[in-house]
């Protein structure tokens, strides 16, 4: 029985891109979890798929010289925001990182979420969920989020001019209304900010 499970799950997988980041829940259609769990294991141990985390799986794309190319935390953190049918925002130095305003990769990457609070260690890293409220996740503009997140990072009297000035050039690629939209769900003092 559990045979044919693992070569149904081995052909569906065969059928995706590679590079993909795989759950149990994949496959849910196909056995009972403890089922699926055991044929994945089996799969990770032909070398056929890497296990990132507890209960997530590559389904690995090789590079000729790099090996395995793995993908970033983020991008794992993004996978299982899609399975939780989440919405998740980086916080802290995740968004000064994106934005450029701070060279430290974080050891830990923090994400405010409307789901399920949690921490998922991946590798040496941990991706770190926290439940926010509503009003955080309201934000419509990936940019504008990045920058009320990072903004708060800085705190309100750190901040300096060529942050600013970088900050101002990020929200020169952001539609105006979006601005508007999102200064409103601002602390005031970065609503200030965004709009001059």
């Amino acid at each position: 029985m559990t045979k044919s499970v693992q070569t149904r799950i081995e052909n569906e997988i065969k059928s995706m891109k590679k590079g993909r980041i795989l759950f149990p829940s994949n496959f849910d259609d196909i056995g009972n979890v403890e089922v699926v769990k055991k044929s994945l294991l089996r799969l990770e141990n032909k070398k056929f798929l890497v296990r990132l985390a507890h209960g997530i799986y590559l389904y690995p794309k090789q590079d000729k010289l790099l090996g395995v190319l793995c993908p970033t935390i983020e991008e794992i953190a993004v996978a299982i925001a899609e399975r939780d049918k989440a919405r998740i925002i980086p916080t802290g130095t995740t968004a000064l990182n994106k934005l450029g305003l701070s060279t430290q990769i974080p050891m830990n990457i923090v994400f405010l979420t409307d789901g399920a609070p949690r921490s998922i260690l991946v590798g040496k890293r941990t991706i770190k969920l926290k439940r926010t409220s509503p009003k955080n996740l309201a934000v419509k503009g990936e940019i504008t989020s990045l920058i009320i997140q990072a903004l708060k990072e800085i705190g309100k009297d750190n901040v300096t001019a060529a942050q600013l000035e970088k900050i101002k050039i990020h929200l020169e690629k952001e539609k105006q209304e979006i601005i508007k939209h999102d200064a409103k769900l601002a602390p005031v003092w970065i609503s200030k900010i965004m709009k001059n």
